[in-house]
Order: structure tokens, then sequence, then C-alpha cells
């Protein structure tokens, strides 16, 4: 990822909440220091960053050659991906079935 041998030393101020997650990380082992897993969160952060840039390029590019891509298209992708889907765990609660029923225009 980001990771260098050179660090710079950076103060912070974070949410009490997320510095406790962080501490917790660092007790139970899956973390070496605070230090480690701020870097490490930094670095998870700015690949994700990475990543949303690529993805919004290659819809610029898709949508300069093909043109812009609808609600509807989305839409009807949308409907296509749910009914693909697999349910791993348990079932498609009643209120999902239904809505997606309503969707497609079924009963």
């Amino acid at each position: 990822m980001y990771m260098t041998k050179r660090k710079e030393r950076l103060t912070v101020t974070v949410d009490a909440e997320l510095l406790a997650v962080a501490n917790e990380a660092v007790q139970r082992g899956s973390a070496d220091s605070l230090s480690a897993w701020v870097n490490e969160a930094l670095a998870e952060r700015a690949e994700r960053e990475r990543r949303l840039a690529a993805l919004n390029d290659a819809i610029a590019d898709y949508e300069a050659e093909h043109g812009e891509i609808t609600d509807a298209e989305i839409a009807a992708q949308h409907r296509t991906d749910r009914e693909a889907a697999i349910v791993v765990r348990g079932r498609v609660p009643d209120e999902f079935r239904d809505l997606d029923r309503r969707n497609r225009g079924q009963s």
C-alpha cells in the first residue's frame, strides 16, 4: 500500500470512540501500536480514494462514448442484479419480496 520506512510525527484530534476501538485493537494484538493502526487506516482510506477516482474516470469514459447513464438504466440494472442475487443466509424477508414485486410491476 502506501507504507514507507520514513515516518512523520502527527498530532490529530479524533473521536473518543474511535480511539477506544484503536486501543482495543492494539490490546488484542490486531495492531502493533496505535500509530500502526492509524497508519493502516490512512493507507486504506488512500486506497479507497484511489479506487473511487478510477471508478469515476471509468464511468466518465463510458458516458463520453455511450452517453449519460440514465436513471431508468440504473433501475433496470438494479432489478437484474436483485433477480440474479443468491440469498446466502436465511430467506428474503416478505417486505423486500413484496417491494421487489411492486418495483417490477407484479402483484
